[in-house]
């Protein structure tokens, strides 16, 4: 049931910290301090503001690495590789992944979504040809839209920090490639696993609902054990996501950036804005850091 949020929201499996997102490095022979946030991927610039000591820290930061350089994403090359990842192969479409009874559950959802379906021949025309995937992510953004209607998704809340920092002349940098993170997200789960997963998503749409809600107040309130309790909630069944797909989108992850951080923050002192999944757990940055010999304390709250 999580899988489409450990991408799109966050995961925290705590092991004994406290309610915190900002995070200070030092120690291991670093001459400045750095510095680590966890973000939402759907939470507005806004909240910023909440977190206490952030300002301080982009002010002495002298650069910024995200998960990917976000400005990269808008290049025509980038976007049409995007666009590419996110359709069927050709002759292919996503009706005919689905049986009459499935498709009328998908339909469901996305009038009530949307206002239309893929009975709209329009409609039809423009995404049919996606895959499952693709349309899960849209269908989950537009239900937190619905649900959260004051969120704007042309400003981010992960793109905000490097458009700050480059606005003051500072470098920016990204942990992964544009490439890496569409095949991560687009082509990395087979078309038989996404359907499965856009089937979770119409037939349990008022859970989807419950945990994406659950997951938003948690981490607005900087509660790791109401993060911990919302990410525990599941279907007990298929829909909910499997120790190779946590790996796949969070754990292997983590150990290659636990290697690259310590060479980018060697001279710099850097503000990494990774999602909050990345952060928690025995197998999250701030344990993986400090079984490097960093010291890691929380900034704030």
């Amino acid at each position: 049931m999580r899988t489409i949020y450990l991408s799109l929201l966050l995961t925290l499996c705590t092991v004994g910290v406290k309610a915190q997102l900002l995070w200070k490095i030092t120690g291991n022979g670093l001459t400045k301090p750095s510095y680590m946030i966890g973000t939402y991927h759907l939470a507005p610039v806004s909240f910023t503001d909440s977190i206490q000591g952030l300002k301080q820290v982009m002010e002495v930061s002298e650069q910024v690495y995200g998960e990917v350089i976000t400005d990269e994403m808008t290049k025509p090359e980038n976007v049409l590789m995007m666009q590419a990842a996110m359709m069927l192969p050709e002759g292919k479409t996503l009706s005919q992944l689905f049986n009459n009874d499935e498709m009328t559950s998908i339909n469901n959802m996305m009038k009530e979504l949307m206002g239309t379906d893929m009975t709209n021949p329009i409609v039809a025309q423009q995404l049919d040809r996606m895959t499952p995937q693709a349309l899960q992510m849209q269908l989950t953004i537009l239900m937190y839209l619905k649900n959260n209607p004051g969120f704007n998704p042309l400003e981010t809340f992960d793109g905000y920090f490097q458009k700050e920092a480059k606005s003051k002349g500072k470098p920016v940098g990204g942990l992964e490639t544009i490439e890496f993170q569409t095949n991560l997200l687009y082509k990395s789960t087979s078309l038989e696993r996404q359907s499965e997963q856009l089937l979770c998503l119409a037939n349990n749409k008022a859970a989807y609902e419950k945990m994406a809600d659950a997951l938003t107040k948690a981490f607005f309130s900087q509660d790791i054990k109401a993060i911990k309790e919302a990410v525990d909630m599941k279907l007990n069944n298929s829909c909910d996501g499997t120790e190779e797909e946590d790996d796949r989108l969070i754990y292997s992850r983590n150990a290659n950036w636990a290697e690259l951080i310590p060479g980018i923050m060697k001279d710099k002192s850097t503000l990494f804005v990774v999602g909050a999944a990345h952060l928690i757990g025995e197998k999250g940055m701030i344990n993986l850091l400090r079984n490097k010999g960093y010291n890691i304390e929380g900034i704030g709250n």
